[in-house]
Formats: structure tokens, C-alpha cells, sequence
């Protein structure tokens, strides 16, 4: 359990992270889907994510050298992350109060995208870990 209570720590610590982030500069950052530069922004911002949950992983990795570290970082990390976000895209008025609802939506696919990488990216870790253990 005391695992476990470390990987939520984490988890809570990266949510924050990205909550605050698109708190701040969201507004900048975010266009809505109905904008020319909708599609080349949100790729661009869904690499940037994937670069970041890549070395996030690999220094959480630095801490847990179990087994399976990386699979239960990505797991438990998006469990976590999604449940949070359904208070604060409950609440948006209030926690994005700078973003408008198209910028909203735009926050909502980028977050959609996120956590597909926050499973892809620490489960292709995991894999390539056990590879070289074969």
C-alpha cells in the first residue's frame, strides 16, 4: 500500500501540474476546434505532452524500480488525473475562468489525448523494460 500511496502522490503531483499550467496560460495556448490552427496547436501540445510523461516516467523510475513501476505509474496516474478532472471540467467556470467554452472543448480533447499517452507512454516503457530482462 505504501507503493501505491507514492504512485497516487505522483499522480496528484502531475494533474496539479497540468491543471495549473493550463490555469495560467490556457488562455494563450488553446484555441477552439472551429480555429484554423486547432489541429496544428493541439498536435503540437500532445507532443510536447508526450515528451514531458516520458521524462516524468523515467525520474519517477529513478524512485521505483519495481517490476512493474511503470505500468502502475501510468495506471494509477490516470485514474487519479481522470477523477480529479471530472471536478474541475464539472467546475470549469471557476477554475478556467479565463477560457471561453470553445477553448474549453479544445482543453477537454487535448486532456482526452493525454491520458491515452499516459498509458501508452509508461506501458511501451514497461514492455521495453521486460524486453531486456528476456
Amino acid at each position: 500500500m505504501k507503493g501505491y500511496l507514492f504512485t497516487a502522490l505522483w499522480g496528484v503531483m502531475i494533474w496539479l501540474a497540468a491543471t495549473v499550467f493550463f490555469m495560467s496560460a490556457g488562455d494563450y495556448i488553446l484555441v477552439g476546434p472551429e480555429a484554423d490552427t486547432y489541429i496544428a496547436r493541439l498536435l503540437l501540445l500532445l507532443i510536447v505532452t508526450g515528451l514531458l510523461l516520458w521524462g516524468v516516467t523515467r525520474t519517477y523510475l529513478l524512485f521505483d524500480q519495481t517490476e512493474y513501476a511503470p505500468f502502475k505509474f501510468g495506471v494509477i496516474g490516470t485514474v487519479i488525473g481522470l477523477s480529479l478532472d471530472t471536478v474541475s471540467l464539472s467546475n470549469h467556470h471557476f477554475i478556467f475562468p479565463k477560457l471561453d467554452d470553445s477553448q474549453v472543448i479544445a482543453f477537454t480533447a487535448w486532456m482526452s489525448f493525454a491520458y491515452a499517452l499516459y498509458l501508452f507512454v509508461p506501458l511501451t516503457m514497461n514492455y521495453k523494460k521486460w524486453q531486456k530482462s528476456q
